[in-house]
């Protein structure tokens, strides 16, 4: 697959089943994912992999960080949060391990975080599978962190959901970057 046409192809799946990535396949996503830049070389990524059969403990832990925040969710709210670990076979928690005692700034070791997460987004189409990056209030729960083997202080960039891309993706308005770019003057 041409890397440019990969890049300016880039959307979020709609809906994903299975067949999620193999381990190999994860593994290529990983590989690729560490070539993120790294200032400083402290290699602040950390990737956490649910598997198919794990979703029932991560939506749990959904459900659980939903009723820590609000204690009266309604059920069916509760039940939303933890039909997101159903959403593709495969979801990869992307998350940023902070050196704080270190020069290199904390916004620094997120965005390689970040940039790693997007290397991800643009391998699993590569391999022929679609993907679509979520957040949400979990991310930023310490006890979802901790659950997932992370510090409590860590920084979540995000739930990668990964799967066969059923239909198109998302459809959003494509914004002409020339909007967004401009030319120092001096």
């Amino acid at each position: 697959m041409n890397a440019l046409e990969l890049m300016l192809g880039r959307e979020s799946a709609l809906k994903l089943e299975q067949p999620g990535p193999s381990a190999a396949d994860l593994n290529i996503m990983f590989d690729c994912a560490v070539r993120a830049p790294d200032h400083g070389r402290l290699r602040p990524w950390r990737f956490v992999s649910i598997g198919e059969h794990q979703r029932g403990a991560f939506g749990d832990l959904m459900a659980s960080s939903l009723l820590r925040r609000d204690p009266a969710a309604p059920a069916a709210a509760v039940q939303r949060e933890r039909d997101k670990a159903f959403r593709a076979p495969v979801i990869v928690v992307v998350a940023a391990r902070v050196r704080r005692d270190h020069a290199i700034p904390e916004a620094e070791q997120v965005a390689s975080a970040c940039a790693a997460a997007q290397t991800i987004m643009l391998a699993a189409p590569a391999l022929g599978y679609g993907a679509v990056w979520k957040t949400g209030a979990p991310a930023y729960d310490p006890a979802v962190k901790v659950a997932l083997g992370l510090a409590a202080d860590d920084h979540i960039a995000g739930f990668l959901y990964i799967g066969t891309q059923v239909g198109g993706g998302a459809s959003v308005p494509r914004p002409d970057a020339r909007d967004f770019a401009t030319i120092w003057a001096g």
